[in-house]
């Protein structure tokens, strides 16, 4: 049995990720591939409560929110992730490493080492094999976080926050484009799920069907 591929979507808030990461999976499915979809942090009963946790208070140090994110990532790994490639599945995961890249290394200046170490411990080889970065400038994602009903303390940032994010997710996206592909979050839905087909299709599909 071949072994599933392993897709995330990025970016800042309100940028759709959710959304597409389950019409990916409708369509996949449709072609005859097994599919998961997950989510960072979460994915686990251990994950989901490290989640709530975080999403409730920060921590006082940004280092305990790295270890916090990163101990849920392991447990993500092992129990969820890793088996459902090995049956064959395709999983689908709303935000992964990059995510703690951009918030705690480009935002909250912890070294890009010591993330890159814990990545090693946490991922080692099972790097995703397609990242989707959805772009969209700041101030449209913060207002469709709004329209979503109560705001979490990563929506409720400065608007001057949100656009730090957006710019270190553009970075990874200009330094990575063997892994990362930008697509624009400012279109429409059908037209976001149109170019997220095309990619998928042509850096994975086409080694499969």
């Amino acid at each position: 049995m071949a072994r599933g591929r392993f897709i995330t979507f990025e970016g800042g808030e309100g940028a759709g990720k959710s959304t597409q990461a389950k019409r990916l999976s409708h369509r996949l499915e449709g072609a005859g591939i097994a599919t998961l979809i997950t989510r960072e942090p979460g994915g686990t009963v251990l994950g989901e409560d490290i989640r709530n946790l975080i999403l409730k208070d920060r921590p006082q140090d940004p280092l305990t929110e790295l270890l916090l994110f990163a101990a849920a990532r392991a447990e993500h790994m092992t129990a969820v992730i890793r088996p459902a490639l090995d049956e064959g599945t395709w999983v689908i995961s709303d935000r992964f490493i990059d995510s703690t890249r951009v918030y705690q290394g480009h935002l909250y200046g912890i070294e890009p080492e010591l993330i890159a170490q814990l990545e090693r411990y946490t991922v080692a080889a099972d790097l995703p094999d397609l990242t989707l970065i959805l772009d969209l400038p700041a101030e449209e994602g913060l207002a469709r976080a709004e329209l979503r009903g109560t705001l979490s303390r990563y929506d409720a940032e400065r608007l001057e926050t949100h656009e730090a994010l957006r710019e270190g997710f553009l970075e990874i996206a200009n330094r990575e484009p063997s892994r990362c592909i930008l697509i624009d979050g400012n279109l429409a839905e059908e037209s976001v799920e149109t170019a997220v087909w095309q990619a998928v299709s042509d850096r994975l599909l086409s080694m499969v069907l």
